[in-house]
């Protein structure tokens, strides 16, 4: 996430702060892409040596940390964003779960949950973007606007179905995960459909995946 301040930072901080951001790009390709890469890997994508690296990130688990950390914090203030607007409510909600597919968090969720294991920190984090994501589905809910059934875990399995797409470059993936988005916002809004087999996914079978073997 980007941060404003009133205060320019120096010409060495602001270097410093664009290496860190093409570091945690070429993390995000690399690991997304294969979970199991040395951290080596992520130095010659970003074009910096280990060493480099290593002043800023000490080892490989720190790094997946900081990137499902940016991942959490993203989802968060979209999140928030959701909530503070008082607009339609399928609008909202849809333009929440468009902004979420566009972030594109959960291919880290996808490649990384059981690759290493959260701190204290991302716990929190985590929590507190499931209880908003709770107060986005509900106020949605309240509104009358999805089709019965539906509870807020199934909306991780969508975003996760649409993360999987993957066809061609960035924007005929993007594309493409848009299209079937928009297929299943229209079954979200069935209000009238009969009840979905099966139940919803569980906190406890969600978290699991994130323990590590």
């Amino acid at each position: 996430m980007e941060t404003t301040s009133s205060t320019p930072m120096s010409g060495r901080k602001a270097q410093a702060a664009r290496n860190d951001q093409v570091i945690l790009q070429a993390a995000r390709e690399v690991f997304v892409a294969d979970p199991g890469a040395p951290i080596s890997a992520v130095a010659e994508r970003a074009g910096v040596g280990i060493s480099a690296l290593y002043r800023r990130y000490a080892g490989k688990e720190i790094l997946l940390r900081k990137l499902c950390s940016d991942g959490l914090k993203l989802y968060i203030a979209e999140a928030e964003a959701a909530l503070a607007d008082d607009g339609d409510p399928w609008t909202v909600f849809a333009r929440f779960m468009r902004r979420i597919v566009e972030a594109d968090t959960h291919s880290l969720t996808l490649s990384l949950a059981g690759t290493f294991t959260p701190d204290e920190d991302l716990h929190r984090e985590s929590a507190h973007a499931e209880r908003l994501a709770l107060e986005v589905f509900e106020r949605a809910r309240d509104a009358g606007i999805l089709r019965p059934g539906l509870e807020v875990a199934d909306l991780s399995m969508i975003f996760e179905q649409l993360a999987s797409v993957r066809l061609g470059d960035e924007e005929r993936t993007a594309q493409m995960r848009h299209r079937y988005l928009a297929l299943l916002l229209d079954s979200l809004r069935l209000t009238s459909a009969g009840p979905l087999p099966g139940p919803p996914p569980t906190a406890e079978e969600i978290g699991r995946r994130w323990s590590t073997a």
